[in-house]
């Protein structure tokens, strides 16, 4: 087997010896136990200005194509979200054209009827982000001027996905967090869009651990308050919710909410740490899924809801136990950083042409983290070709000065 040199924690080295890669099977129809949505990267231009502040310059074909990738394997899409770098280098402009390109995509794969998406429509293939990332915080008037201004800039982009052909996920706002005076404005502006959707939203919930500037949100630092401001939203409103979105790393409290949702509305798991469990499900719940960490365990994600299907549940739940340490370094703290992970793993895989990511975020992670998750890929069996892996691994430790 391949083996190379890598980092060690202590300042040395030391050699790592691939275990080889798993076969992970394409289903041969589409999922139902579970709904899941993988929220996909973007790649860019490797000749584009991709540095902080910089307007985002996507290659759409490397783009397009991984989620194609993704739809092979019968996971849906959550698009234009905090994975593809919305907030963090990924603009207004770019996001745009990413919906309406993902959506001209998504159908194009309902037509074709392929075995693992037959019978799926557009939104149920794919998911986008609608969010006010066009509005500039420092220049946000305060009071009910403010609130108006989230309130247009959640019109103008719930638009742009609905006239795209995804289903709308209402993302949480760095605006309205900064503008709202307590939870009724956040209850006014998000039961008036709800009231306004043409067709059930998923409501998108991250914490601060992704997004410091969320401290706050529902209005209040007490999750537990913030909670009932939620659910209470949820509950007048729950015609046009088809699910929530949880990204708060705490799974004792996605296991209560999940539990006293309204009948109907799903809770997509988004804790990239305790999904195996969550997705398992208790014996009466079980959650959905909406995760970063389903972009680059995709092809186990897959099998293991295939079990699912086929009532195998210990083994699906062994495979998503599989990839539980890789999703746990990924997401490790600054957890906002975890996108970069999921780039590296791509690039390895032969996914994109360069590790690069818009607005130069491909250097969040340190050469020893990525030399980690590099290594639980492997030990996970998600290095689709071992050889590519790590002939690209050994290129990047080289040029970093690593057993210079």
């Amino acid at each position: 087997m391949t083996s190379l040199i890598l980092p060690s924690s202590d300042g040395g080295t030391r050699e790592y010896r691939l275990q080889g890669s798993t076969s992970w099977s394409r289903p041969s129809a589409p999922l139902t136990a579970r709904r899941a949505y993988a929220a996909a990267h973007v790649i860019p231009e490797v000749l584009a200005d991709n540095t902080p502040g910089a307007p985002a310059r996507l290659d759409w074909e490397a783009t397009m194509a991984y989620r194609h990738e993704l739809w092979s394997y019968g996971l849906g899409v959550a698009d234009a979200m905090d994975t593809a770098q919305r907030g963090m280098g990924l603009d207004w402009a770019a996001t745009q054209q990413l919906i309406k390109r993902t959506g001209v995509e998504a159908a194009s794969v309902v037509s074709a009827g392929n075995a693992a998406t037959a019978g799926k429509s557009v939104r149920d293939l794919v998911s986008c982000g609608a969010g006010t990332d066009q509005l500039d915080l420092d220049a946000l008037p305060a009071g009910d001027a403010g609130i108006k201004a989230v309130l247009e800039a959640y019109r103008e982009q719930m638009a742009v996905v609905s006239e795209a052909g995804p289903k709308v996920i209402l993302m949480a706002s760095r605006a309205l967090a900064r503008a709202a005076r307590g939870p009724e404005d956040y209850l006014n502006v998000y039961s008036t869009l709800l009231q306004e959707a043409d067709q059930p939203v998923i409501l998108h919930w991250l914490g601060t651990m992704f997004d410091p500037a969320l401290a706050g949100y529902w209005g209040s630092d007490d999750i537990a308050t913030a909670t009932e401001t939620f659910l209470g939203l949820i509950r007048d409103n729950a015609d046009k919710v088809d699910g929530v979105k949880v990204s708060l790393l705490d799974a004792s409290h996605e296991v209560a909410l999940r539990a006293a949702l309204p009948a109907g509305v799903r809770l997509y798991t988004g804790d990239d740490f305790n999904y195996p469990e969550l997705i398992d499900g208790d014996g009466t719940h079980h959650s959905d899924a909406l995760l970063g960490i389903f972009a680059a365990i995709y092809p186990a994600a897959s099998v293991a809801l295939q079990n699912y299907d086929a009532g195998n549940s210990a083994k699906a739940r062994e495979i998503l136990d599989s990839t539980r340490e890789l999703g746990k370094h990924i997401f490790s703290a600054p957890t906002f950083y975890y996108k970069t992970g999921i780039a590296f793993l791509s690039w390895l895989n032969g996914k994109q042409p360069g590790f690069q990511m818009v607005g130069g975020l491909h250097s969040g992670r340190s050469v020893l983290h990525l030399a980690r998750t590099f290594e639980l890929a492997d030990q996970a069996g998600l290095l689709k070709d071992p050889a590519l892996a790590a002939f690209r691994m050994s290129d990047y430790l080289r040029i970093n000065g690593v057993g210079a």
